[in-house]
């Protein structure tokens, strides 16, 4: 006897879902590929499925590639990275407030994209932006 399945009412399946604890590792020849189930939000799955779609390869290849990318990175990567310190005080240096919100103006000379206005910046020109 064949069950059916009914798929109609999936408007109550939740975006989220709660994770497992991790299976215990599959020992793999190198080469060899281990099937694995993973759950992904609405907003994970379109990401992947458009980047995969970008690239011209299955989804699959995309969360591979990103895995392996992962790999490469040594922990010591983020715990021991001076780049992402706070940036030290100096008292010796000099900046206008505006600097990380009008560094093109102050690089290359544009016009200042925000102004101060009762002490709140906002677009110096809002018509420009739509």
């Amino acid at each position: 006897m064949k069950r059916s399945r009914n798929y109609s009412n999936t408007a109550s399946v939740p975006d989220t879902l709660n994770d497992m604890p991790a299976p215990p590792p599959v020992e793999v020849s190198p080469g060899s590929m281990v099937r694995t189930q993973i759950y992904l939000t609405r907003a994970e799955h379109g990401f992947i499925a458009a980047e995969a779609a970008r690239r011209g390869e299955p989804m699959a290849a995309v969360v591979r590639g990103y895995i392996d990318d992962k790999m490469r990175l040594p922990d010591s990567a983020w715990a021991l990275n001076p780049m992402l310190d706070p940036t030290p005080e100096d008292s010796r240096l000099e900046l206008p407030e505006d600097a990380a919100i009008n560094h093109d103006h102050y690089l290359y000379g544009t016009p200042k994209k925000y102004v101060k206005k009762r002490g709140q910046w906002i677009l110096s020109n809002p018509e420009a932006e739509g």
